[in-house]
């Protein structure tokens, strides 16, 4: 999946807004292939559940799980994305739930532009499992 002309390209060094542009397909795309894995349904009735998964207040709560599941630096990550200046906030999510999902998809974005598409996986499965032993998983 990862035959990107990004070699080069630090993703420490690019803006937080650029990472969640990234990270809102790589999360979108985990999501479909989540729902699809549970069996053959309508696409009507797969897009409504994506739409459920991927919206700000799903990703918002997201991001509040993770808080002690997530490394120094990813924690950072997240931290930036959500601190960072967005224009606009779409009219069906709150201004706190939307910050917090552009903080969700900043750090998928720069764990896949990272390259660690393992724990890419990890942390989204971590969000659907619905988890509450953070000791455990803590890295």
């Amino acid at each position: 999946m990862q035959d990107l002309k990004l070699e080069n390209k630090n993703p420490k060094l690019l803006s937080p807004l650029t990472l969640a542009f990234v990270g809102d397909a790589v999360y979108e795309l985990l999501v479909r292939e989540r729902l699809v894995g549970t069996g053959s349904q309508p696409a009507n009735s797969l897009h409504k559940q994506a739409i459920g998964m991927v919206c700000a207040e799903a990703q918002a709560a997201a991001f509040t799980r993770l808080e002690a599941f997530l490394s120094p630096e990813e924690m950072a990550v997240l931290k930036r994305g959500r601190n960072a200046n967005t224009t606009k906030v779409p009219k069906h999510a709150s201004p706190a739930d939307y910050r917090k999902a552009t903080g969700l998809e900043a750090l998928f974005g720069y764990l896949y532009l990272k390259g660690e598409i393992a724990r890419v996986n990890e942390i989204f499965n971590y969000i659907e499992s619905g988890e509450n032993d953070v000791e455990h998983n803590a890295r």
